[in-house]
């Protein structure tokens, strides 16, 4: 498991410095080189260190945030400066050589490794080999190995220096909000620096965030194995060092062939103002830096490296490509998905006093702040592969509670309100319309921590304190039920106006459907687990409003609008939209944005994924297929979920290349700003793409299954998941998914598709992905019987008696839709306009007209060949189901005597939408009690066929009187149809 490059310079030398970021959640190094010289930006970072500065409004208002929050570049400990023979070490100088240069992160042993040789001129020739870690079992340390070896063929005159360096600073940003800081001032004052020959240390504090720090580093030279000691001049040895700069320096010869090497251990430790002297903590910071040098870069490394192990016997993930995908030339997507998991390990807070910030411990991009991204990205990741981790970020939560009730308060909102951007607690939105405005953070907050719950609640080693979780519950329910109103104007139901989804180029709308269906699960969730912190009335309240809260819905799209003003805007203008103008935010003022249909990220499409079992499979295709082309993926969030509700949709080719997209964000600088930082949200996105998208998870409502679809680039993949003190080993191929428990003396109930089964601790079960016939699901009209004479005979007794035109051609357009669609069709022809009233009269006219000459159908109504299929069907135990839009269907098979052979008859009366949408045949197959894509549909329509596929079942086409290019099967007649196609089709 390493990730590594050769290249360097130029654009690649930013991109380097985050991507071999090393860090353990609490201290962070970015991956610059030892030497200044040829830096992009050091940096070092303790994850919620920060300083805060009044924000300037031009026009302010009650309750805007008041603070901006920044975490602080700090003091560099990694500085080493080195001259070979009079010659300043550095790659870019004029003289300077670098005839191999390698960098490698390994993500099993925790260490980053630079591997340089170096000439200048040709001669003075030296080989650098620097080991960098930042200790996963030591928060506030870190060590450095840097060895040098001369590769000249005489002795060379060697001169290093080992810095603390104190001139750093924080990145300001520009025009764009996402880079960097906003200081006016010098946030972070040295009190008192101590360069004590090896051991070097400073105090410091922070101007306005009342916060201390010290560092101390302590660096050994060795020589021939030998302990050299630093030399005291009264200057530094190097012009770039100032005498400010802690330091110490030595010169010496090296021989041929010889090496030294000098180990630096560093301890950063910090502290509240109000919590120790400075004092005092210089004293513990010392203490800690002795203590970690005195166990040895060895152990250390061991250490290190004995952690990660424990962690990757769960969350290491396996994908085996083909041959096809694996010769595209990249590092393989299973390499990427390690990359990716190893970071978000090194950005995750594990002290419950911090979270993870957008862009970990990589830069200061989006000034070090805590999102939603943790709850809704990061929290799924952890929860499954590393719970202890999960639990100190959901701890992180409860921590600023108090500063959420104050939130509230100035919101005059009742409970506790999140704030949507901070590491204090406080709210360090300084643009409201998307930030403060994005209510949903709480709802966020308590679905992750009820995921949670439900997977370790009862594990005593992984569980959340009982009266923190209830008290969280119990403050964000009451903030929902004070924040909205029951509303005449929506038939009372429970509004929620002026918010912000989690797509920010839609702001201050009313109903914003991710926000009302969230609240929905926030008010039931809190109802469960508030426990003693909220009384029964308050309850009640939360459940009656939940079962009250409005959703938006468009009946005739069968889309749910993303808010109460979204079906009514103008779409945007992709055609003549530039590349060069994404990502928009920064193009195009936001009511620009606002006005339109356009979407930074598809926060319905997200709400369907996390509230998976709330919504049919159907509702989920037609949403995904509506809301994607209204999406830019101009936020890093968007490709993840997109790429899950494309494999949900049946798409897995879509489904890849949105995972490509993810999961390579930042290895292949996809949006071209990597310099800037990681995006941990699009890592954990890229975990759950592989393990909900293409293994097909669930966990909505502490229930689990599998529904597996492996895109036809992979062969195998197989990862693990931690579930109620038990490890799930999920094993899939093209051909079976196999599930294995250890750990458990607790079986495990799971689903497969639709098989439940019950797993027990070193028991394996196998379920075979091949298709099989598990149900056959047939239209009536043109499939069973020909009834279309009827209908014709009804609709034309209407049309004459209304004076309008009706005849066998318009009869075509009728086949496979609804009875108030073909009345539609048939007014529009005449260019008729009625009302609705008398459309509702006549649709109930024409039924019963078409009612009275069902008694005329006999068992010689039924199509050639479907008896015999039936009986073939029925005998090989495979249901038959109807998916007929028709609700006179069961009346039908009764007067055509086929009642007994159909398992199940679909509601059409149940389903949002007719054909050409699946609605009907997706319901036919759960009626039958068979998987979705086990199941063939039989249809002589287009609408009928183009259901079908979209269901993602293997399509029949009757040909007897349209040509149905798109079915899988074309036959010209009823009589052609037989069982053992249906098994071939199916085996195809």
């Amino acid at each position: 498991m390493t990730f590594s490059t050769n290249k360097f310079g130029g654009n690649d030398t930013a991109r380097n410095e985050t991507l071999f970021t090393t860090g353990n959640g609490n201290l962070g190094f970015r991956g610059d080189t030892e030497e200044k010289t040829g830096t992009s930006h050091k940096g070092t970072y303790i994850n919620g260190f920060y300083d805060s500065e009044p924000i300037i409004y031009g026009e302010t208002a009650y309750g805007y945030a008041k603070n901006h929050e920044t975490i602080l570049n700090l003091p560099d400990p990694k500085r080493i400066e080195l001259c070979v023979d009079g010659h300043k070490f550095n790659m870019f100088d004029e003289g300077c050589n670098v005839t191999d240069f390698k960098l490698e992160l390994d993500e099993e042993k925790g260490i980053l490794t630079r591997r340089t040789d170096w000439n200048f001129k040709g001669k003075s020739s030296i080989s650098l080999v620097s080991e960098r870690l930042v200790s996963f079992t030591h928060e506030d340390c870190a060590a450095i190995r840097y060895t040098v070896t001369n590769k000249s063929s005489e002795a060379e005159k060697i001169s290093v220096s080992s810095c603390l360096d104190i001139e750093t600073g924080n990145i300001l940003a520009e025009d764009d909000p996402r880079i960097g800081a906003k200081f006016r001032h010098q946030p972070l004052v040295i009190d008192q620096t101590y360069p004590f020959g090896k051991e070097m240390s400073f105090i410091s504090h922070t101007q306005n965030s009342g916060l201390l720090l010290s560092g101390g580093v302590i660096s050994l030279l060795e020589l021939d194995g030998k302990e050299e000691r630093w030399q005291h001049t009264s200057s530094p040895v190097f012009s770039n060092i100032s005498l400010f700069i802690p330091s110490c320096s030595s010169t010496f010869t090296l021989e041929a062939g010889k090496s030294f090497t000098l180990l630096k251990f560093i301890a950063y430790c910090h502290s509240k103002e109000d919590d120790e002297s400075l004092e005092k903590l210089h004293e513990r910071t010392l203490k800690t830096c002795s203590d970690f040098a005195s166990l040895g870069f060895e152990k250390i490394k061991k250490e290190q490296a004995d952690f990660l192990s424990s962690f990757w016997k769960i969350a290491d993930i396996n994908i085996e490509e083909n041959e096809f995908a694996a010769s595209k030339g990249k590092s393989s997507c299973e390499d990427a998905l390690r990359f990716n998991l190893f970071h978000l390990l090194q950005s995750a807070g594990r002290n419950g006093k911090v979270s993870i910030a957008a862009k970990g411990l990589t830069s200061e991009g989006y000034e070090g702040h805590f999102f939603w991204d943790t709850e809704s990205y990061v929290c799924p990741v952890f929860t499954y592969t590393s719970p202890l981790v999960a639990k100190k970020l959901l701890e992180y939560r409860a921590s600023i509670l108090d500063k959420a009730r104050e939130r509230a308060k100035v919101m005059s909102v009742k409970g506790a309100l999140y704030p949507w951007r901070t590491i204090s607690g406080e709210e360090t939105s300084a643009y409201f319309p998307a930030g403060s405005a994005q209510y949903h953070i709480n709802a966020d907050i308590i679905f992750a921590l009820n995921r949670y719950l439900n997977a370790h609640g009862e594990q005593s080693d992984f569980g959340f304190d009982e009266k923190l979780a209830g008290e969280m519950a119990a403050e964000t329910a009451r903030m929902w039920a004070s924040l909205g109103s029951f509303e005449s104007y929506k038939d009372g139901k429970f509004c929620i106006n002026d918010v912000t989804g989690p797509d920010e180029y839609t702001a201050i709308v009313n109903n914003n459907a991710f926000t009302n269906l969230m609240a929905r699960e926030n008010l039931e969730i809190s109802a469960r687990r508030a426990g003693k912190f909220a009384s029964e009335s308050e309850k009640s309240e939360w459940k009656h409003i939940a079962e009250n809260m409005y959703i938006p819905f468009d009946k005739e799209a069968g889309i749910y609008p993303q808010d109460d003003s979204f079906m009514a805007k103008a779409d945007w203008d992709f055609e003549n939209t530039p590349k060069k103008n994404y990502p928009l935010l920064l193009h195009y003022h936001p009511l620009v944005i606002y006005r339109h249909r356009v979407l930074k990220q598809p926060d319905l499409v997200l709400a369907q994924f996390l509230l998976s079992r709330r919504f049919t499979l159907a509702e989920k295709i037609r949403n995904f297929n509506f809301y994607e082309k209204y999406t830019t993926g101009d936020s890093s969030l968007s490709h993840c979920i997109m790429s899950i509700m494309a494999c949900e949709s049946g798409d897995r080719a879509k489904a890849l290349d949105y995972f490509n997209k993810t999961v390579r964000m930042d290895i292949d600088d996809v949006n071209g700003n990597s310099r800037d930082g990681i995006h941990t949200a699009c890592m954990a996105g890229s975990w759950m793409s592989v393990v909900y998208g293409f293994a097909g998870f669930k966990d909505y409502g502490g229930e689990y299954s599998f529904n597996p679809q492996l895109p036809k680039e992979w062969k195998k993949l197989s990862f693990s998941l931690a579930i109620r003190g038990a490890i799930l080993d999920i094993s899939l191929t093209q051909n079976e998914a196999v599930y294995s428990l250890r750990d458990s003396s607790v079986p495990l109930d799971l689903c497969h598709r639709n098989e439940k089964f019950l797993l027990k601790a070193g028991e394996k079960r196998t379920f075979s992905l091949n298709p099989k016939l598990s149900a056959v699901l047939f239209d009536l009209d043109g499939v069973i019987t020909n009834t279309a004479p009827l209908h014709f005979a009804a609709w034309k007794k209407m049309a004459e008696e209304e004076g309008l035109k009706f005849d066998e051609n318009m009869n075509k357009k009728l086949l496979g839709i609804s009875r108030e669609e073909s009345l539609e069709v048939i007014l529009s022809e005449n260019g008729a306009d009625w009302s609705e009233e008398k459309k509702a009269s006549w649709c109930t006219k024409k039924n019963e007209i078409y009612k009275e000459s069902l008694s005329t159908l006999t068992e010689k109504d039924i199509l050639p060949g479907i008896k015999k299929l039936l009986e073939d069907l029925k005998a090989h135990s495979v249901p038959a189901a109807l998916a007929s839009s028709s609700k006179n269907a069961p009346k039908i098979l009764e007067r055509l005597g086929l009642t007994e052979y159909f398992t199940a008859v679909a509601d059409a009366g149940r389903v949002q939408k007719a054909k050409p949408e699946p609605d009907l045949f997706l319901e036919a197959a759960e009626k039958a009690s068979a998987w979705y894509s086990d199941c063939v549909g039989v249809e002589d329509a287009e609408a009928g066929v183009s259901a079908i596929r979209k269901a993602g079942m293997k399509s029949v086409g009757i040909e007897t009187t349209v040509k149905l290019p798109q079915a899988d099967l074309r036959l010209a007649t009823t009589g052609d149809l037989t069982y053992e196609k249906l098994l071939a089709l199916m085996e195809d």
